[in-house]
């Protein structure tokens, strides 16, 4: 039998409204029928099974059928998340240049990949200037507003330090002569935003078309100008250390050297520059 409350008088009515909200904290929603109805009071099975056989018969939880046992996923990291991505950047990135059999097709392979977000906020992609089989291959960093705009690498005001500095050892990207050419090309042919230096993983997943990329241009001899491009084909950094002393990588010498825009910003430092330069001279002389 229910509780009735006499909701004529202040106490009755207060009564109610606090029985009525101890229902709702209940989990009551609705009220439904004349009788009162105790759902805890379970009939003998489910409906939604079949009859039990023999006595005994084990009632199963409310709620419904079992539902099956979904399978286990793990769950990974960001990190790890992030990392799958970038070795299926340098999967791509390894098969694209792999299959290029000429400095066209890398072109094309490289316009064609997508994974390197540099690419959305670039105007050109910036490949490479010179002579293809000239002597010495100079690999720079990335792009600046100067070359994103004219699609040509180093043509800002460190490009035309570069052209001073090897016009005085007589090279030069203009020469129509292989012997006194230079061929000139970027870790990254996107302009990073605010020339912000490459990231790690802009400069893996560039890797394998730098590689490609120095292969098929087929130099004599490389010229690494800054850190950005001794990580690529060196795998280290520290420009300043590294400099001046000859190396050997993908089966040719290099040389790295402090990249012009520093000198623009160290003027003291072009003589130790001029050192370099008269190293490469000299290399070239000798082969």
């Amino acid at each position: 039998m229910g509780i009735e409350f006499d909701t004529t008088t202040p106490e009755g009515w207060h009564a109610a409204l606090a029985a009525l909200q101890w229902q709702l904290e209940l989990g009551v929603t609705e009220v439904i029928g004349e009788a009162p109805f105790n759902g805890y009071d379970l009939a003998d099975r489910a409906p939604w099974l079949p009859a039990a056989q023999g006595q005994g018969a084990a009632v199963p939880a409310r709620g419904g059928p079992p539902k099956a046992a979904e399978p286990y996923v793990p769950q990974i990291s960001e990190a790890e998340r992030a990392a799958q991505a970038s070795d299926a950047a340098v999967a791509e990135a390894q098969a694209r240049a792999a299959a290029a059999g000429t400095l066209e097709a890398l072109r094309e392979a490289m316009a064609g990949y997508d994974h390197c977000e540099l690419k959305r906020g670039a105007r050109n992609l910036v490949f490479a200037d010179g002579r293809p089989g000239a002597r010495v291959l100079v690999l720079g960093e990335a792009p600046g507003r100067e070359e994103d705009m004219e699609g040509r690498p180093f043509v800002g005001a460190a490009g035309q330090l570069l052209d001073r500095m090897f016009a005085a050892i007589g090279l030069s990207r203009e020469s129509p002569d292989l012997e006194r050419a230079l061929y000139i090309t970027n870790v990254i042919p996107w302009r990073p935003p605010g020339n912000r230096e490459p990231s790690p993983e802009e400069i893996a997943m560039m890797r394998p078309f730098v590689e490609r990329h120095i292969a098929l241009a087929a130099p004599e001899i490389v010229v690494l100008m800054g850190n950005v491009s001794c990580s690529a084909v060196l795998g280290a950094k520290g420009i300043l250390r590294l400099r001046g002393t000859w190396t050997s990588a993908l089966g040719l010498p290099v040389m790295p050297m402090a990249h012009p825009a520093y000198l623009l910003r160290n003027p003291v430092a072009k003589r130790e520059a001029w050192a370099d330069l008269l190293e490469i001279q000299a290399k070239l002389r000798a082969r």
